[in-house]
């Protein structure tokens, strides 16, 4: 594996957008198009991910796929409109299915660490946050620091009322606090983060953060800015106005 470093000061680190689920929930609109196309505001889903990384420096941007999967390319092209690299990590076409987040990440670490770095920012293509900033000092302290991952929350919204892990007032992930926070499907992980991993094997990425955070390896932050996890029609409907 190379060495966690950063091609230049104007650069960031390369991006996972997971894009591969089949989004049951928001049937009928995803039978016949992945949720990550789905149009927010007048563009795709996954294009305000494209455009905050290509604002913030990132260059090397992976998606991986399943569902629907040649719909990505056809939509999104290399990157070049962007000024990005676009490459596709194809789990439907080369392993017969999605393969859930640490499944991806473990998958895709060949497409991402050809960049230089061993460290990526990883992130839902179904997520609508259209403030987050993909830090590039934050990405560089990430990468000079011990941690596996750092990994971003929010408030927790009425559908996940008791959260997923707490927060220390020092930034260090727990398993459990008084306040639980949410996990926004977004942050900075290490490829050693899913260490033992094979590519092309099924796999949630929960175990791998449970394992983390018991190793005091995981640090946090809360995020009070605009966050849907866009996960209905109805939600949908609710961005776009109606």
């Amino acid at each position: 594996m190379q060495s966690p470093s950063l091609p230049s000061r104007a650069s960031n680190l390369p991006a996972l957008i997971l894009a591969a689920g089949r989004g049951e929930r928001m049937r009928p609109l995803t039978d016949h198009a992945p949720k990550p196309l789905l149009k927010v505001r007048g563009k795709p889903l996954i294009e305000w991910h494209l455009e905050a990384l290509a604002r913030d420096g990132v260059r090397d941007v992976v998606i991986n796929t399943a569902w629907l999967e040649e719909q990505f390319p056809a939509a999104l092209g290399d990157g070049s409109r962007w000024g990005l690299r676009i490459r596709y990590s194809m789990e439907g076409r080369d392993h017969g299915g999605a393969l859930e987040t640490a499944g991806g990440l473990a998958t895709a670490l060949p497409l991402l660490q050809d960049s230089g770095a061993d460290a990526c920012w990883l992130v839902s293509g179904d997520i609508f946050m259209p403030d987050w900033r993909f830090d590039a000092e934050q990405a560089r302290r990430f990468v000079a620091g011990g941690d596996l991952a750092h990994f971003v929350f929010v408030p927790n919204p009425p559908f996940h009322p008791r959260g997923d892990f707490g927060l220390t007032d020092d930034g260090r992930v727990v398993a459990d606090a008084p306040q639980r926070w949410t996990y926004a499907n977004i942050g900075l992980v290490r490829s050693a983060l899913v260490e033992g991993l094979a590519a092309g094997q099924r796999m949630p990425l929960r175990p791998f953060m449970d394992r983390a955070i018991a190793a005091g390896r995981v640090s946090g932050e809360v995020w009070h800015g605009d966050w849907e996890n866009v996960g209905t029609p109805q939600q949908l409907g609710v961005l776009n106005g109606g």
